[in-house]
């Protein structure tokens, strides 16, 4: 008996060794992460409520995984957030704060962080490519100079044709030119259209039939382009939607054939929405409190404490942190604001507060809008005011409006299994485990529950 007994723990021992030697020698898959800026999940997990004809996000609905909703970060805009995305932290730590860069005198005429080196933790493109993988981006945001082994940039100035050259030089060397020999020209920088999107549909596709990258990133911005302009859930976003499906239908097509079906296949998005009728224009209430000095042409001359952004949400800067002065008139005029019974701030958070929430370290106050209103840092008009309806994001993260998606496959992912609410650090560990790789500074975890590959 008891030689029974050890021939079948050393059979147990030997399928074991089998199994783990058949999962080690198991290719990676294909990654893709796709993101639709401005993509709400409940325009996904209740399309027919909505009456939405999304075949291809219906398909991966059901097929994989998905989040009811994903937290995001401070504050829920583009930029902080896909870079988020990428690294497993918060914007206090990896470094991309807003959109825009802080510049009160506009001196750098607007500039984003277009720029891969101001992030100052690893990246999911950075461990993916030191481990030897293919690694591609498609105008992902801040992926100029990344490093990654195919990269077309996003990256614009004058948003008209002329930006194709900028793109071109910021890419990887003569990738753009021998795309478009194949595809035609590349979109305008600042072209988020439905137009734009279908041309970098077409390089997205043409990259992973042609150069069949290990984990590829790319991007469409025509839905956020329409959610500002008629708000969410406006027939014009789900119009955009239902084209924007049929694009991610012939990237999939393509990562499946590319990869001979071994393809994990991601969609995600940056943030909610919010629709918006009203204005709170903080700059102009410092103004008026003697905080910023403007030239003869309404230009800012000097400033004390200023708006740096807009949005659902607005961090002051204090021109000198040791300004008790100043930072004490903005935060009686905050409190002024806050009490006003029509209501247009709904909460205010000084630097310490900001700091725990991972968002803008250096502000004196973040506040944040009530939902109806966005935050202007123009100095014309009122304090407050109606504008045109439309939509905005960038409200706090605790906001379940503010909630982006999270959508997976692909092989060993169970179908229809919902995740609940996620956090935005968690898509970067997840992805990681795919890929074979850590990001040993991540906040996040990996919400499938993987065991390491």
């Amino acid at each position: 008996m008891r030689r029974i007994a050890v021939g079948l723990l050393t059979l147990l021992l030997i399928a074991s060794a089998a199994l783990s030697q058949s999962t080690a020698n198991k290719p990676l898959p294909l990654v893709v992460l796709l993101s639709i800026d401005g993509l709400k999940p409940d325009y996904v997990i209740e399309a027919d409520k909505h009456g939405l004809k999304i075949p291809n996000l219906k398909r991966l609905f059901a097929d994989g995984a998905h989040a009811s909703g994903v937290q995001g970060v401070l504050p829920t805009v583009t930029y902080p957030s896909h870079t988020t995305m990428l690294t497993g932290v918060a914007p206090a730590r990896h470094g991309i704060f807003y959109n825009t860069t802080f510049d009160p005198l506009h001196k750098n005429y607007d500039g984003w962080y277009w720029y891969a080196e101001d992030i100052r933790v690893p990246t999911l493109w950075g461990v993916a490519t030191k481990a030897g993988l293919i690694t591609a981006s498609i105008d992902w945001p801040v992926n100029v100079g990344a490093p990654v082994t195919y990269n077309i940039a996003q990256v614009w100035r004058a948003s008209t044709p002329d930006d194709r050259k900028l793109i071109r030089a910021l890419s990887t060397p003569g990738l753009v030119a021998e795309a478009e020999r194949a595809v035609g020209p590349f979109a305008e920088g600042n072209d988020y259209t439905v137009d734009g999107d279908r041309r970098r549909a077409a390089f997205i596709v043409w990259l992973l039939e042609n150069k069949k990258p290990q984990f590829l990133t790319c991007y469409f911005g025509a839905l956020d382009t329409d959610e500002h302009e008629a708000g969410p859930y406006s027939a014009k976003a789900f119009q955009t939607l239902e084209a924007l499906d049929a694009l991610i239908g012939q990237v999939w097509q393509a990562a499946e054939r590319a990869s001979n079906r071994n393809v994990v296949f991601c969609v995600v998005s940056d943030h909610g929405f919010i629709r918006i009728d009203k204005a709170l224009r903080l700059n102009v209430a410092l103004r008026d409190a003697g905080l910023i000095e403007t030239d003869p042409k309404g230009n800012v001359k000097s400033w004390r404490a200023i708006a740096w952004n807009g949005g659902g949400s607005s961090a002051i800067m204090l021109k000198d942190a040791a300004d008790s002065q100043a930072r004490q008139k903005v935060r009686a005029l905050l409190a002024q604001l806050a009490a006003d019974p029509a209501g247009s701030v709904l909460r205010v958070v000084e630097t310490t507060e900001a700091q725990k929430m991972g968002g803008f370290p250096e502000a004196a106050f973040v506040v944040c809008a009530r939902p109806g209103y966005a935050i202007s840092t123009s100095l014309e008009g009122t304090v407050t005011g109606a504008i045109k309806p439309g939509g905005t994001h960038g409200y706090f993260p605790e906001l379940h409006e503010m909630d982006s998606s999270f959508f997976i496959a692909g092989p060993g992912i169970a179908a229809r299994r919902d995740l609940g609410r996620i956090d935005m650090r968690d898509i970067a560990p997840t992805l990681a485990t795919f890929l074979g790789v850590k990001l040993p500074e991540a906040e996040g975890r990996d919400v499938l529950g993987q065991s390491s590959r």
